[in-house]
């Protein structure tokens, strides 16, 4: 085995580098930050949003790797016009955006907020109101994305007895013997009215943008819950905000957006979206950090996972999760 470079543009802290150098394997060396070396001979390069100079730096280049879950428009639209380039991300953040979604699809269902809020005024009286919380075993979850966020969502909702139905762009590459019904985008109409809980958990491409709409919403039953954990923009949200209101569908948790902060000094004053879904007692409401934000064993993930994806292009094995450029995930 011959050595390999890798390029990394934004060089990591000291304690993740020195992690990051711990799991890589011998023939592998770095050089690192926003300078090029000398001489750029590098076969893998470490970057989110490159810049054209850097991807045209090294004749060898074969990889461009993304050291986060995702493809950036500005990434996607430099690699269009470089297919000879393989990219590849890395899902480090499964497993926090899955606990998120659990979390989130559980307040919704036991009204864990409202009550909460209610039982710190000292009020007792929704404990014995009707209809404040659903059961979810026996009922069908409906997963849509079925990728490494998407099947570990369906694995807690099978732990809390419901059943699985999944869209996923081809339904034929779901793992053998998953025991999940597996469909393609085509059928989500048909299965919409079946979903007590709708668990949203796909890439946002041109595709998918509101994908969810007035129409989609309208066709779930009256005590179905919504969970967002992909973008906000795959649902619609004027009717989002409208089937929550009229109280079309039981409740939703939502932790991504519309609005976002555009600056350190706007994180305490800017209003996720345009319609007031604070006002609203059946939302759970969550500040986009399902796969990023509050969970401090993430970073050495992230670091582990972009060592194996290092070590697999050393070792000349297949590396995970290749990206269709032209599909946009």
């Amino acid at each position: 085995m011959g050595t390999l470079l890798v390029h990394i543009s934004d060089t990591p802290e000291p304690g993740e580098l020195a992690h990051l150098r711990a799991r890589l394997d011998a023939g592998v060396e770095l050089t690192l930050g926003p300078d090029l070396p000398a001489d750029p001979s590098f076969e893998v390069l470490v970057a989110g949003v490159p810049s054209a100079e850097e991807l045209d730096a090294s004749p060898v280049l074969g990889v461009l790797l993304i050291p986060w879950a995702g493809l950036p428009r500005a990434t996607r639209a430099l690699m269009l016009e470089r297919p000879e380039i393989a990219v590849h991300n890395i899902h480090h953040n499964a497993v926090a955006a899955s606990e998120l979604a659990a979390a989130l699809l559980l307040a919704a269902a036991k009204r864990v907020v409202p009550l909460d809020a209610a039982l710190r005024r000292n009020d007792w009286r929704p404990r014995y109101e009707q209809n404040q919380a659903v059961l979810l075993e026996g009922k069908r979850a409906l997963v849509l994305g079925y990728g490494a966020v998407g099947r570990r969502i369906a694995a807690v909702c099978r732990g809390l007895g419901m059943s699985i139905s999944a869209i996923r762009r081809r339904a034929g590459e779901a793992t053998a013997g998953c025991p999940d019904q597996i469909h393609t985008p085509e059928a989500l109409h048909d299965l919409l009215p079946r979903a007590d809980a709708l668990l949203i958990a796909l890439p946002f491409t041109e595709a998918t943008k509101g994908l969810i709409g007035e129409e989609e919403l309208s066709l779930l039953p009256r005590d179905a819950i919504v969970v967002n954990v992909a973008r906000g923009r795959v649902v619609e949200e004027r009717a989002l905000y409208r089937a929550l209101a009229g109280r079309a569908i039981r409740a939703a948790g939502i932790d991504v957006w519309y609005n976002y902060p555009e600056s350190e000094d706007d994180r305490q004053h800017t209003p996720p979206s345009e319609f007031p879904f604070h006002e609203l007692s059946n939302v759970v409401m969550s500040p986009h950090r399902a796969g990023a934000f509050g969970v401090g064993e993430l970073e050495a993930a992230r670091t582990e996972a972009l060592a194996d994806a290092i070590n697999a292009a050393a070792r000349g094995e297949e590396i995970p999760f290749r990206v269709d450029v032209r599909e946009g995930y």
